[in-house]
Parts: structure tokens; sequence; C-alpha cells
């Protein structure tokens, strides 16, 4: 149970964040990043604990480490190569992007993912849809880009 509680301890983070307790979060953070770091030592192929680790690292401002997770969980697990784990990764790109001011980057990942049938990374597997993308918090940065309001208003992509 020890990686799922450090994960717990990420969202715990967020939710006191997300309620203003910005001390509070900011110690979660690090006490869920030193955890992943250890349970990385062991498991270091393990894309879901690597990019638990890299949005971990995106909550206590770590651009360079976050972004540095991010891509080597999306070497570990290409999309190329298993078509439904293959895109959790390049969800946490996109959230970590949107997070740390690279609209860009998070803009082209959620262009891939809405196209994209794929298990998300949550516990629910349920992967982003336009729907999801309106009330997430963790993309309110670019709520004002246009680019952004356009996927939004998408219908979901139909499945072939």
């Amino acid at each position: 149970m020890g990686y799922f509680n450090s994960k717990l301890r990420f969202w715990l983070g967020w939710a006191q964040e997300v309620a203003g307790d910005h001390a509070t979060a900011q110690e979660s953070w690090r006490q869920a990043r030193s955890e992943l770091e250890s349970f990385l030592k062991e498991q270091p192929e393990n894309y879901r604990l690597i990019g638990d680790l890299a949005l971990t690292n995106m909550a206590l401002g770590d651009k360079a480490a976050a972004f540095k997770l991010v891509e080597r969980a999306m070497a570990v697990i290409p999309i190329e190569k298993d078509a439904l784990a293959g895109p959790i990764p390049i969800e946490i790109l996109a959230r970590v992007a949107a997070q740390m001011g690279e609209s860009d980057r998070a803009i082209a990942a959620l262009q891939k993912l809405l196209s994209t049938p794929y298990g998300g990374p949550l516990a629910e597997n349920v992967p982003l849809t336009p729907a999801l993308l309106r009330l997430d918090p963790m993309f309110d940065p670019l709520r004002n880009d246009p680019r952004f309001q356009k996927l939004v208003a998408s219908p979901t992509p139909k499945k072939p």
C-alpha cells in the first residue's frame, strides 16, 4: 500500500492547495516526493510511479524535474508499443505542461489524447474528454487559450 499512499498524498496536497492551504500542500507534496523517489529506486520502469512523481515535482514547482520524469515515462511505455497504456504519460505531460505554463505542449498533448482511446491514469481509468477538461482544475491555466476552448467545445471523438 505504500506506493498508493504516496500517490494519495499527492492528491491530498492538491486538495489542500485548491482549498487555499498552500503551506500544508507543500508539506504533503514534499513528503510524497520523498516516498515516491524511494519507491522509484525499487521500480525504475513503473511508468505510473514515474508519472506520479512528475506530477508531484510539478506541484512543487520543479519544472525541469517534472518534464524529465514525463519524458522518462513516455520512453518506458511509448504509445506505439502499448496503445492502451501508452497515452497515460501523454496525459501526465498535458497536466504538467498546463501547470508549468507550457501551453503549446499542453495543447498538443491534449489534441493527441482526444483522438486516442485509452485508459486514463487516475484510479477510475477514465480518459480525458472535452467534458472532463471543462471541469478539471489542473487545466485552469489554459482556459483563456482559444485552442483549449476549441478542444473543450468538441464532442468526444467516435471510437473506430
